[in-house]
């Protein structure tokens, strides 16, 4: 059995340290009780933070530490860890440094030979993950998607043929905007599983192809609320190959009816796999 881990602050030392992202009994007892101990926490949005602390009744001073002043602040914490200061590092919810703050201060720490500890616990995109019935085995994080149409096909372009699973964040605005061009550039038959809200009352998620999802989320416009996260299905090699005669219907259709119709009339003809016609049929247009 392994001993229980202690605090030690006979060394300075940067926490990194994954807070909830809904459920407040998500945090670990080891998170706490370094947050009760360090001499100061470096937060994201310390308001936001100060709510936690208080859930749990602790009074550990806050320091602001965001995107807008993480170059100037690293330097005033820095100089308190050469101090012997303790500090905790947190963000708003989940793991830092993950699509928040952190990364340069984490950085610079490591620069100066300050000691970086980080603690296991939540993450939206593990806690997705996990859930999704998608093959976990190699999977990449690929964060938010480019606000900008033109800069997020690009990006979706680069990754057409990406076997692993993918993950992204997305916002409540913008979700139907990247389902459709997911669409566009992948296709419609793409499997994703839509996780929103997790740990908290509505927690969902919803596994379909890309064109029923976002049929799906059209319709109702809660199912694009709170936080998201898509867990997308990587590229699959294709094991067939297509017989003329397959080719030459879905040729035939595709002179009279869209991509999508005459990739499933085509499919169910033949029982071949609607991605693998899919794939063809765009190489023809």
């Amino acid at each position: 059995m392994n001993r229980k881990q202690q605090v030690d602050l006979t060394k300075s030392t940067l926490y990194v340290i994954p807070t909830p992202i809904g459920n407040l009994e998500d945090i670990t007892l080891r998170a706490l009780s370094i947050l009760k101990s360090v001499d100061l926490i470096a937060a994201e949005d310390t308001r936001h933070t100060a709510l936690l602390l208080q859930h749990f009744y602790i009074n550990t001073r806050l320091s602001a530490l965001h995107d807008h002043n993480e170059r100037q602040k690293t330097e005033v914490l820095l100089t308190k860890l050469k101090n012997g200061q303790n500090i905790a590092l947190v963000c708003n919810a989940g793991t830092p440094l993950i699509n928040d703050p952190g990364y340069y201060f984490v950085r610079r720490c490591r620069e100066v030979n300050i000691r970086v500890v980080p603690l296991p616990g939540a993450c939206a995109a593990i806690t997705a993950l996990s859930a999704a019935g998608i093959p976990t085995d190699r999977f990449c994080y690929e964060g938010f998607l480019p606000t900008k149409c033109k800069a997020r096909l690009d990006f979706l372009k680069s990754l057409i043929q990406e076997q692993r699973t993918l993950i992204f964040y997305e916002s409540t605005h913008r979700l139907i905007k990247s389902l459709k061009d997911m669409m566009t550039v992948w296709g419609p038959f793409r499997h994703v599983v839509l996780a929103r809200e997790l740990t908290k009352i509505w927690e969902t998620f919803y596994s379909a192809p890309l064109d029923e999802l976002l049929t799906w989320v059209q319709e109702d416009k809660r199912r694009r609320r709170g936080e998201i996260v898509l867990i997308v299905e990587g590229y699959h090699t294709p094991d067939d190959v297509l017989s003329p005669n397959a080719i030459r219907t879905l040729m035939l259709l595709l002179a009279e009816l869209p991509l999508k119709k005459a990739t499933a009339l085509t499919a169910e003809i033949y029982s071949i796999k609607k991605n693998l016609l899919y794939r063809y049929g765009l190489g023809q247009q």
